[in-house]
């Protein structure tokens, strides 16, 4: 069985060299998903599959998206409408409702790699300006014989090399 390469970033705030550096970094993947708040249009994401978050103003993205990646049928939403006092339970059932197993979601600005109910939430924090503190990150995820790895990767604009684990 193939090995499915999954990039995963969220809230870049209208910042593109992100954006970009990933995509250098990462040429060969298999998909590249983008949680919200990105700020741009649509055109400017190419190759990216998107969602619409609480500060996009373009209706060209859903509020809501399903992917079936490999095994695994993946949820996407930015989350600022489904996060309640920072409680996961909710995008856990939005998930099952779905029929998806692996909710991916941003608006936090926090890293986030937990197991709900049965439901794996995945976060990769902001890959412009994490709220914790912590270094600007996104996630590389791999899917190999079903199973899901994920590793947290951090970025930093400008450095040599940009992408950093």
């Amino acid at each position: 069985m193939k090995t499915i390469r999954v990039i995963l970033v969220s809230d870049n705030h209208g910042q593109e060299e992100p954006l970009q550096d990933v995509r250098a970094a990462y040429p060969h993947a298999d998909f590249y998903l983008h949680c919200g708040d990105s700020e741009m249009p649509r055109q400017m994401l190419d190759g990216f599959a998107c969602v619409r978050g609480n500060n996009d103003y373009y209706d060209e993205y859903p509020m809501m998206l399903t992917l079936d990646i490999g095994t695994h049928r993946f949820l996407m939403v930015h989350g600022h409408r489904n996060l309640w006092f920072m409680d996961p339970t909710p995008l856990a059932a939005l998930a099952r409702q779905q029929h998806c197993d692996v909710v991916c979601f941003g608006h936090t600005h926090v890293y986030y790699d937990e197991t709900v109910d049965g439901i794996r939430l995945l976060n990769p924090g902001s890959i412009w300006r994490n709220r914790d503190g912590s270094i600007p990150s996104f996630m590389d995820i791999t899917i190999s014989d079903g199973r899901i790895h994920v590793q947290r990767m951090n970025y930093r604009i400008g450095a040599d090399p940009c992408i950093w684990k």
